[in-house]
């Protein structure tokens, strides 16, 4: 097994070089392997006789930065095993924001050892005039992701090489920040070169002096530019439910926040149909304030909190989606509906007493009796053609009729409820969620109605005066302008 002695170069000049570093550099009997030839300090070791070999032709070879410190790792690990020990350096300090020592100290082929280094955080602190016990967040701007960011942190970004990488940084942060926030753009920090720019975020990509020595500092982002934010939402409700909140929010329970739930969803269900995007946003908007302020509750009384919530729903999901998680492979959609009722049964832990369990009693009747239906058919209790419901609707009509003969009022109740259920069970035949269709036709009753309305007021008419057949004509009138 070879070995790697892995030293920093420091964040800029040879002056930042501890001796035992210069030492080890300076009686190197071999070459001494450096991730990049772009440092201050390369030339300054040059000329003291120090020899280089770079990967710097690795970053033109491969497409991606983790291709490119996978294939440096590899030929250090050959080099190593070939020549027995070999010295590699790199910017910085090897344990600050360097991917190619992290992947060495997990390999099992080869023996690594940091000697250390001066990091360019010490200066950069000092250049911005920054406490890190403050908080800070140091984050690889060629590998990061746009939840990973705590904006009321400083946050810095290293290895933002150029004026690509730069963009990339811009685009995620303007997801979240507006245009003309201020940041700052360090250069060369700690050195005489140091140049510290500050530009609104817009320009962040605008500046080609960019290079393996800069540094994008994000200053702590105010309060009330992060409202989109969850943590922020989470803090709301919180505060509402507090001594010092809302008198009205404090004494909400699950109970008396379910009435205002179902509310909630029927008036996002008149958005979805209504395809009003805005409305939609705002109705998602009320259905997560319930979800909060139920789980408020929840941590209020020591039960449960969001996280549990959130928890849940994660692993859930993760669980019943083994197709897209794990190795389970599906053909169809049938193979994951299968495989979704299979698992769901497992999470319970028993045997349901009924194939129709799970169907929540509180729901609107039509379409329970539609998820009733869906139940049974799923274990073969269904009509094999949709010929067969029609002729059962056909049946279950001359039943109302018989019970309307005989005057028997619980009767024709009964069968009338007869009729509703065949025709929820027709619209599953043909894939119709019959609850939508009905609130279609409420919707198109509603439109055509208020347009004989509004034409008879139009005429100095009242709606109570008007005749049948006037008011036939004009409900003809708004079908034939909807094309129907």
């Amino acid at each position: 097994m070879g070995k790697i002695t892995v030293v920093g170069l420091g964040a800029g000049g040879f002056e930042q070089l501890p001796v035992k570093i210069y030492e080890a550099l300076t009686n190197a009997k071999e070459k001494v392997y450096t991730r990049t030839m772009d440092h201050p300090v390369i030339d300054s070791l040059k000329k003291r006789g120090v020899v280089f070999a770079s990967f710097d032709s690795v970053y033109e070879e491969a497409d991606e930065f983790a291709e490119v410190y996978e294939r440096i790792v590899d030929r250090l690990v050959a080099e190593a095993k070939a020549s027995g020990s070999i010295l590699y350096a790199v910017p910085g300090h090897p344990m600050v924001a360097e991917k190619t020592v992290k992947l060495l100290l997990s390999h099992p082929d080869v023996e690594t050892e940091v000697l250390g280094g001066q990091s360019f955080l010490d200066d950069l602190f000092a250049a911005l005039k920054i406490d890190p016990i403050d908080g800070f967040q140091l984050i690889d701007a060629t590998s990061f992701e746009r939840d990973m960011l705590q904006y009321r942190n400083h946050l810095i970004f290293c290895q933002v090489y150029d004026a690509f990488i730069a963009s990339e940084v811009k685009l995620i942060l303007l997801e979240d920040l507006p245009h003309d926030y201020e940041i700052k753009i360090v250069h060369h920090a700690g050195t005489e070169g140091e140049e510290i720019l500050t530009v609104p975020l817009e320009d962040l990509d605008r500046q080609m002096t960019l290079s393996n020595l800069t540094t994008v500092y994000v200053p702590p982002v105010p309060e009330e530019l992060l409202h989109h934010t969850f943590p922020k939402l989470r803090s709301v409700i919180k505060k509402l439910r507090s001594p010092e909140g809302c008198p009205w929010d404090r004494k909400q329970t699950h109970g008396s926040l379910r009435e205002y739930a179902i509310e909630e969803v029927y008036e996002l269900i008149e958005a979805i149909d209504n395809n009003d995007d805005e409305g939609i946003i705002e109705e998602l908007g009320d259905l997560l304030m319930h979800i909060m302020l139920h789980s408020q509750i929840g941590e209020d009384n020591g039960y449960f909190s969001i996280d549990d919530v959130i928890r849940g729903i994660t692993e859930k999901m993760i669980h019943r989606h083994p197709h897209v998680f794990g190795e389970t492979k599906v053909s169809s959609l049938e193979d994951i509906d299968k495989n979704w009722e299979e698992l769901k049964k497992a999470e319970k832990g028993h045997e349901r007493n009924s194939i129709l369990d799970g169907v929540p009693p509180s729901l609107p009747a039509l379409f329970k009796a539609y998820q009733l239906q869906k139940k049974a058919a799923k274990v073969g209790f269904d009509w094999d053609r949709a010929e067969e419901v029609w002729q059962k609707l056909e049946e279950e009509i001359g039943e109302v009729k018989e019970a309307l003969a005989i005057e028997n009022r619980d009767k024709v109740e009964d069968e009338f409820g007869d009729v509703l259920f065949v025709l929820a069970n027709l619209a599953r035949f043909y894939k119709i969620n019959p609850e939508t269709a009905l609130s279609r036709a409420n919707e198109k009753f509603i439109r055509r109605f208020n347009y004989i309305e509004e034409r008879l007021k139009e005429a100095g008419k009242d709606l109570n005066d008007a005749s049948l057949e006037e008011m036939d004509a004009l409900w003809n009138e708004a079908k034939g302008k909807e094309g129907k």
